[in-house]
């Protein structure tokens, strides 16, 4: 069975939530690839070159941001689409965008807004990605968001698996134009999802390396990471050490996407599906790694998360994040005037309204501008120390 037999078309695209007749047709253009260049030309797509990838507020020029990380995993999704015969288009607009909907701060500035509106149903960056794209982003006369094709907020959605409970922001978006929350979704929103993984289980080691918060012998301990290194220096005998490194993560980069398109291939073919239709029924995901680099994924992910992201420089940044999102939510509920004229005069007047528009706001900030933001509410000298340097 061919995996392009089970591709999105855009001929047969379920549309668009509104009725965009009358609008100017700029260029030779199919609905996916106009949906990319609608998140490409967005606001919110923009925001994320100043928003954490993994380290906060990152003082150097050569770490990753959430935009560089957007590019790396749409160049590496795309790559594995065109590998499988599925739509390039509506793989790399799944993969520009899964991360628009992340606060400042990467996940430490989500937990805090999270603890903030608990008690109005909380916030997860998935469901705030779908709504900036559906809601927030406004650049047309005549509808909110952006209205992008059905099959790309589903991809959005369920680029994970099905959702059962859906937060109040997707339930929202899917409540208006629903999205089939119940079933899995395309085979390009499941390669979006796994190159996602490709992408940051490979960069962040390149980026923990150059930060010195890694090094070579702590790598070595992981058996997936120790062959391949052995691979790259009997290829380059002699060859300087942060060459090796470097050569070491776009080998990785190259065994995982091989391994992804060896294994989807198995999958759609012992599955049996013929249609995008049949890969929504599977009752499992088809798109992802082999049993085997599943679990030396999953291994490697557990060692970044004790050795980097948890590293404790991480977290006494991660918790200075978390003390700026919380503050400056609060002094918004006191005085939502500081939000500015255009944020506060479209205050809802009921509660629960508020306290998510104010996470909106807060949300859609840049890491430099909520310490701009906090530094002009509580002063430059109460900025912590693990951020000052912004």
């Amino acid at each position: 069975m061919s995996v392009a037999a089970c591709a999105s078309r855009p001929d047969d695209s379920r549309g668009r939530r509104f009725d965009e007749v009358g609008r100017v047709v700029r260029g030779p253009r199919d609905d996916f690839q106009r949906d990319r260049d609608r998140i490409i030309h967005s606001i919110a797509f923009r925001r994320l070159r100043h928003k954490t990838q993994v380290f906060v507020a990152p003082d150097g020029d050569h770490y990753r941001v959430r935009l560089t990380h957007s590019i790396e995993v749409a160049q590496i999704g795309r790559g594995i689409a065109r590998a499988l015969g599925l739509n390039e288009d509506l793989t790399e607009a799944l993969c520009l965008a899964h991360d628009i909907g992340h606060p400042p701060f990467g996940h430490a500035g989500e937990d805090a807004l999270k603890v903030a509106m608990a008690e109005h149903g909380g916030f997860d960056h998935n469901g705030h990605t779908l709504r900036t794209l559906a809601e927030l982003e406004c650049p047309y006369p005549q509808f909110d968001g952006l209205n992008l094709t059905w099959e790309t907020l589903e991809g959005l959605a369920k680029h994970n698996g099905p959702i059962a409970r859906p937060g109040w922001a997707l339930a929202g978006i899917d409540r208006d134009f629903p999205l089939d929350l119940a079933s899995h979704a395309s085979l390009e929103a499941q390669i979006a999802a796994v190159a996602d993984d490709i992408a940051y289980d490979n960069h962040d080691i390149d980026d923990g390396l150059r930060a010195g918060l890694l090094d070579l012998d702590q790598l070595m301990e992981q058996p997936f990471v120790a062959a391949n290194f052995r691979a790259v220096e009997q290829r380059f005998p002699g060859a300087p050490r942060d060459r090796l490194l470097r050569e070491l993560v776009r080998d990785q980069i190259g065994v995982m996407v091989n391994d992804v398109i060896a294994a989807t291939k198995a999958n759609v073919a012992a599955a049996g599906v013929a249609s995008v239709a049949d890969v929504r029924a599977a009752g499992r995901t088809l798109g992802g790694f082999s049993g085997a680099l599943a679990t030396d994924e999953r291994e490697l992910k557990r060692f970044m998360y004790a050795n980097l992201y948890h590293h404790p420089e991480q977290l006494a940044a991660a918790e200075a994040a978390q003390k700026v999102v919380g503050d400056l939510f609060a002094a918004y509920g006191r005085d939502p005037r500081l939000m500015g004229d255009d944020w506060s005069a479209r205050l809802p007047g009921e509660e629960c309204a508020t306290i998510r528009h104010i996470g909106d706001y807060i949300a859609g900030m840049t890491d430099r501008f909520a310490i701009d933001r906090y530094a002009e509410i509580f002063g430059r000298q109460a900025v912590p120390d693990a951020l000052a340097h912004v």
